[in-house]
């Protein structure tokens, strides 16, 4: 089951996205919320997945998949050669840090450059989508507690993020967050070890993983942030990102207004982004 959100900004409505085409989840169940926190604690993954309607054309904006989720919780250095081409060591348990909801964007909106920070970098990632609250989740019991995956731009403003004393900033500036285009739920969506991901900038390849070179995989990421973090339905953990990304090339290779980034994962599709000036 592919989970999408359409419609302008401030009106996005929730479907299921079906070859292309996309069933209005609103007009079956006119009480159905957002894809949110309340959608999972309300039990519709569930219910829509009954849905047995093939969907209509539908010549509407795609949103962003999750709405106003409480976290996201994003990985530093969890692909050894990222690590590496930054001359990081590996870490040896999982480095989180947050990036805020404002940053959340539609998987085709524009990226936005902020006045207060250049060097700003693409990373793709594989974002987990959590489906159920918990704490202290063991690893064997990780999957149970999500409902699927997306596709996320990790967007960095690496000036900031490098001359702040933490990451915070230069994460989180607003539409630095781009996700979708779907959420793909776990039986859907295979080996998700096994998952090709690439970004391009104006059709050039510059970053080629695969997440079977996780350094910590899915299960031990939901157990390592959850010892002391509920997560809540919703919430976004975005799991690192490849080498190739801009700021560690000689020389650097930062984003342009016009240039446009396409971050894709196999078996879920790509976010395509256009870079524009703030």
């Amino acid at each position: 089951m592919k989970l999408v959100r359409f419609g302008q900004k401030g009106k996005a409505k929730p479907g299921l996205w079906r070859d292309g085409k996309i069933v209005d989840l609103r007009k079956i169940f006119p009480e159905i919320p957002d894809i949110n926190e309340a959608f999972f604690r309300g039990g519709w993954l569930e219910k829509v997945a009954r849905v047995k309607d093939a969907g209509q054309k539908i010549e509407e904006r795609i949103a962003c998949p999750i709405h106003r989720p409480s976290k996201i919780i994003c990985l530093g250095k969890n692909y050894a050669e990222h690590a590496k081409e930054g001359g990081f060591e590996n870490p040896e348990k999982p480095l989180i840090f947050c990036k805020t909801p404002n940053a959340l964007n539609g998987p085709f909106d524009p990226i936005i450059l902020p006045k207060s920070s250049g060097q700003v970098d693409w990373e793709v990632e594989l974002a987990v989508i959590i489906a159920k609250e918990g704490k202290r989740i063991n690893r064997t019991d990780a999957f149970d507690y999500v409902a699927g995956f997306t596709v996320m731009n990790d967007v960095s403003g690496r000036e900031a993020q490098f001359s702040d004393t933490q990451w915070f900033r230069g994460k989180s500036f607003d539409s630095f967050a781009p996700a979708g285009p779907v959420i793909v739920t776990v039986d859907e969506i295979g080996d998700v070890n096994n998952l090709r991901l690439t970004a391009m900038v104006d059709g050039v390849i510059m970053q080629d993983g695969n997440t079977r070179d996780m350094i910590f995989d899915i299960p031990a990421i939901i157990e390592n942030i959850s010892e002391d973090i509920t997560l809540i339905p919703g919430d976004i953990i975005s799991t690192g990102t490849p080498a190739g990304v801009g700021i560690f090339r000689d020389p650097p290779v930062v984003l342009k207004p016009g240039n446009v980034v396409e971050c894709r994962i196999e078996k879920i599709g790509s976010i395509i982004n256009k870079v524009v000036n703030g």
